[in-house]
């Protein structure tokens, strides 16, 4: 799909402030708000714009512990991909999967209240997920740059 600047900048300020109300949006990309919907729903048709999502402070809940878990899968069977997935979907504190090609098959990102709760996580449920030939775990200490928006 091709944009233009009026698209490119509907976009910046969207995803600059997601919760801002159209009304406004318009006026800040310098639209009609007639044609501020016309360019989302354009933009969402084009699959460009996929939806809208709550951004979740985990922390703020109570969950301190984030760790990025990086697995090397045994593929001698052709379907440990799709059972180490479904399995790992199914663990509640799993909030990221990513596939990778090269040394990595797959990343989960796994929150726990404290260390107590991560270990008993790991335990209990990371490890008994199928197929897994090595697992590396990197703990998060602090997120500098997360989704601050697309050079448009």
């Amino acid at each position: 799909m091709q944009l233009d600047d009026t698209d490119r900048r509907i976009l910046r300020h969207h995803l600059a402030e997601p919760a801002l109300p159209k009304a406004e949006l318009a006026v800040r990309a310098g639209v009609t708000p007639a044609t501020l919907w016309r360019r989302l729903e354009r933009l969402t048709a084009g699959g460009v714009i996929n939806g809208e999502q709550a951004v979740v402070d985990w922390r703020r809940l109570g969950y301190e512990v984030e760790v990025s878990l990086r697995f090397t899968l045994d593929k001698t069977d052709p379907r440990a991909f799709d059972e180490f997935i479904a399995a790992a979907r199914a663990v509640p504190e799993v909030i990221g999967i990513e596939t990778f090609l090269g040394r990595v098959d797959v990343r989960l990102n796994v929150i726990a209240r404290d260390m107590a709760q991560y270990q008993e996580i790991y335990r209990a449920r990371i490890l008994a997920l199928p197929h897994i030939a090595e697992v590396e775990a990197l703990m998060l200490i602090a997120t500098i740059k997360q989704g601050e928006g697309l050079p448009l």
